[in-house]
């Protein structure tokens, strides 16, 4: 059942990290306006089943005026509310404070941080930190998100050294591909046969853009709420008809590249960095439901 709404207020950042799933950075265009925002709450009124809406990115605290009136209007409407943010306003305690006031007063019930290498060059000291220091003193509950670089370990088998895998908590899709693929074990393409990430049948969340995608995952899209009004996209969407989920649904990404005879490599990192290489080779197929390019870093 469908009970979150994860808004991309925009996919501009300060930041333009390795590990970035929608290739956000100063550059990035694609920014909700006001309007687009209520629409997107008037259609989660009308799902039924939304408990929650976040603001997220790229950095929603780089359009402030903007997230904090989205907020407002997803609190008048009864929605539970949440930001993920990497906190690059939080040069002191007192800075913070005054960026974090408004979202307790609006009574924000979930502030997730990035802290991390990828934000920080040391996340001992970072701005992540001081941020989670004054939100909780301002009573705002507080996550913090840190994501290890990739790396090279052993797995056991039976207490035996096994064959080397992939540490840390990076996907491989958006940048991580670009960035930080190079020297690291590869699987087999066909091993790649399941995704353990997303529910594809029954989604708990959605993400929306201001172009109008409402991503599955990122950069797999159910279609285009500008087009077509998201309630009615969520009333109506069938993971088994959809021509994407459903081949990963069966087979996983592996399954997707047999069935549309996708070129692609002999090995790879992980399940997403196959169900990327292929999805990002099927763009002019499926523009409608492999979409925006953004995410795909074009």
């Amino acid at each position: 059942m469908l009970t979150g709404i994860h808004i991309l207020l925009t996919y501009k950042c300060l930041y333009e990290c390795d590990h970035c799933f929608v290739y956000s950075s100063p550059q990035a265009e694609g920014t909700f306006t006001l309007n687009q925002i209520t629409n997107v709450h008037d259609e989660a009124e009308k799902i039924g089943t939304i408990e929650w809406i976040y603001f997220e990115g790229g950095e929603p605290t780089l359009y402030y005026p903007l997230l904090i009136e989205g907020i407002k209007s997803a609190a008048k409407r009864g929605f539970k509310t949440g930001i993920v943010t990497n906190a690059f306003f939080a040069a002191t305690e007192e800075d913070a404070m005054l960026w974090l006031k408004p979202l307790a007063e609006l009574n924000v019930q979930d502030l997730s941080i990035s802290n991390d290498t990828f934000h920080s060059d040391d996340p001992e000291s970072s701005t992540a930190l001081i941020a989670l220091k004054a939100a909780r003193k301002l009573g705002i509950k507080t996550g913090s998100i840190s994501i290890d670089k990739p790396h090279t370990v052993c797995a056991e088998v039976s207490g035996k050294p096994g064959k080397p895998v992939v540490g840390g908590d990076v996907m491989f899709r958006g940048r991580a591909v670009e960035k930080l693929t190079a020297g690291l074990p590869l699987k087999q393409w066909d091993e790649f046969n399941s995704c353990p990430w997303e529910d594809f049948v029954n989604p708990e969340r959605v993400h929306v853009d201001a172009y109008g995608n409402v991503h599955l995952c990122q950069g797999i899209s159910m279609g285009n709420m500008w087009e077509t009004p998201l309630s009615e996209l969520v009333k109506n969407y069938d993971a088994y008809k959809h021509p994407i989920s459903k081949y990963i649904i069966k087979g996983g990404p592996a399954a997707l590249a047999k069935k549309y005879g996708v070129q692609h490599l002999e090995g790879y990192i992980d399940v997403c960095h196959l169900c990327f290489d292929v999805r990002k080779k099927m763009l002019e197929k499926f523009p409608e439901y492999l979409s925006p390019k953004q995410v795909y870093g074009l």
